[in-house]
């Protein structure tokens, strides 16, 4: 193993067990495809093609069960776009998206780039824990001459 690779496999280790997550294998193999490439916002469906063209064996479920333990250890952020699309994010802090409706990719947008206000009274006992904005995008139709 070259240096560069033990010292990512070392933060990878280290990522999963600050999270308390063990290391095996599966896990280690997602995590580097997943924070190896800097921010990103991915479904389980990309990342299980990305999983099988880097030659890792797992089946769909491994991957579906291995996103939502890094989301509940607060690793990744879950964004419901619609009740087909569900994206992960590897960027936890407070901010919000671009959907592009044709192509399914997600930007951010920061926090200061969208503003709120006028929200409604939560119910009794309840509190607001965020608010999460996706603003759809697409390319205008082209006109015909």
């Amino acid at each position: 193993m070259n240096t560069d690779a033990a010292r990512t496999d070392d933060y990878l280790r280290d990522l999963l067990a600050q999270a308390g997550l063990r290391a095996t294998r599966q896990r280690l193999g997602l995590a580097e495809l997943i924070f190896g490439h800097g921010e990103r916002h991915l479904t389980a469906e990309g990342l299980y093609a990305e999983a099988a063209k880097a030659g890792l064996r797992l089946s769909q479920t491994t991957v579906y069960n291995t996103l939502h333990q890094f989301t509940d250890a607060g690793l990744l952020r879950e964004i419901l776009a619609d009740p087909r699309r569900i994206y992960f994010d590897t960027n936890v802090d407070p901010h919000h998206h671009f959907l592009d409706e044709e192509t399914g990719d997600m930007e951010d947008i920061p926090t200061d780039g969208v503003a709120v206000s006028a929200l409604p009274t939560p119910p009794p006992g309840k509190t607001i824990e965020g608010v999460d904005v996706i603003v759809r995008v697409r390319r205008p139709a082209q006109r015909r001459c």
